[in-house]
């Protein structure tokens, strides 16, 4: 009995370990990439209106809103079809840990994501590119190419590929990183959370 409470016990701060290494990682990207983004503003490869505009501010929450409802339900959706063994086990683990531990790894890693992926990427592909969503489907694929754990199972690629667009195109709409990386994080945090309050589960 006892040393299954002490196998529990590790199982435990292994778990938390990993997640406290992606916290402290992601925070470091996340300030390289910021740090990335205002050396490319003080070259004018893109200027503050590209990254961070408040242009029509009440349009911007209308879209964020009706695309962070998008990303959700799609979300819910794949899981009330897909089978769990076409799901990462990744994905099957993060309602697990603590609330904080959930809040504060889904915000730095939308964050982090956001900054390289729309932030650089999409904005630099954009300068060369006239076509908007030329530049958001270059983007989406690296961002796939980015989540390489997805590959043995690609239903997850589906998974993550429409939210990107939707993410991409929410940037375009809005020319604030803000808005995207609202809606990444929102989805993020609701379909976790669902799942570790027993309000979704996977299909068997």
């Amino acid at each position: 009995m006892q040393q299954t409470e002490n196998q529990a016990q590790t199982k435990n701060s292994e778990k938390d370990f990993k997640t406290k290494d992606a916290i402290i990682v992601f925070t470091s990207f996340a300030l390289v990439c910021a740090a990335i983004i205002i050396v490319l503003m003080a070259y004018d490869v893109f200027t503050t209106h590209n990254f961070l505009s408040f242009k029509d501010p009440v349009v911007i929450l209308i879209e964020v809103a009706a695309a962070s409802s998008g990303v959700i339900l799609f979300g819910i959706i794949l899981t009330v079809f897909i089978p769990s063994t076409y799901i990462d086990d990744t994905n099957k683990s993060y309602q697990n840990n603590s609330l904080l531990s959930i809040v504060v790894f889904m915000f730095l890693a939308a964050l982090f994501e956001e900054l390289l992926f729309r932030g650089i990427i999409q904005n630099v592909l954009s300068v060369f590119i006239e076509q908007q969503w030329t530049a958001i489907i270059i983007t989406t694929l690296l961002f796939l190419g980015f989540h390489t754990q997805y590959f043995k199972k690609p239903v997850m690629l589906l998974n993550i590929s429409v939210p990107s667009l939707v993410f991409g195109w929410i940037y375009v709409e809005t020319s604030n990183i803000l808005a995207p990386f609202f809606v990444h994080f929102v989805m993020n945090i609701v379909m976790t959370l669902l799942f570790k309050y027993k309000l979704l589960s996977i299909k068997d």
